[in-house]
């Protein structure tokens, strides 16, 4: 049996992987023209019952997996999920189809879910303990050599279990940049925070989940 080999996990490859089926390039939605909505909304928005329905039935799957990958409790998720279609419900008629319904309820349901963090008060990290590892978190001798590229698919489960397990500010930072692709200036508007802490958290996350990940590889060579 050969002995395990470090494995490098690029940020780019965790972002690509932690993209939901729905975003492939032949399944992705196609934006409709601006004030060219589909009928199905359009009755939604005119108050109609089984259209809102359909609307549901066909986003509520996206949805969830937004809040569960932000919060990372099922249970949790499952109730901002269901305050998101309740919102949904109150502010449908204000689209317009400036941008794809799907991106629009997209950033609605993550203002659900900021909302519901702040009222739970989540406390993001100092930027000075952000830059200080605890001794169990220092990352290993090739800290801040140029990352490799992972010569495996990263497995998605193990990849949703690892961001799971990422410190709630660290994992809300994570997904609301590398796979919402908001900016840090954006990041800290929204978490009001520095800039300069939304760098650190991301970097933190990255080097927690590339532990988690280069583990989990070694693992599965030894077995």
């Amino acid at each position: 049996m050969q002995p395990a080999k470090d494995v490098e996990v690029a940020p780019e490859k965790i972002s690509q992987a932690l993209l939901p089926p729905e975003a492939d390039s032949q399944t992705a939605e196609i934006p409709a023209p601006p004030f060219e909505l589909d009928p199905i909304l359009q009755r939604a928005q005119n108050g109609d019952h089984h259209a809102f329905a359909q609307i549901y039935n066909q986003q509520k799957r996206r949805i969830y997996s937004l809040c569960l990958r932000m919060v990372a409790n099922p249970t949790e998720a499952e109730d901002l999920t269901q305050e998101a279609f309740l919102q949904l419900h109150r502010k449908i008629s204000t689209f317009r189809g400036d941008s794809a319904f799907s991106t629009w309820l997209h950033r609605l349901t993550i203002n659900v879910v900021l909302m519901q963090l702040r009222r739970k008060g989540l406390q993001l990290i100092s930027l000075d303990e952000a830059m200080e590892p605890q001794p169990e978190e220092r990352p290993s001798h090739y800290f801040g050599a140029a990352d490799r590229t992972l010569t495996e698919a990263i497995d998605r489960l193990t990849l949703e279990r690892a961001i799971g397990e990422l410190p709630a500010g660290y994992r809300l930072v994570f997904i609301l940049h590398d796979v919402e692709g908001y900016e840090h200036n954006e990041i800290a508007a929204m978490l009001d925070c520095s800039i300069g802490n939304s760098k650190s958290q991301l970097h933190k996350a990255r080097l927690k989940l590339r532990d988690a990940l280069r583990l989990s590889a070694q693992q599965e060579v030894r077995s």
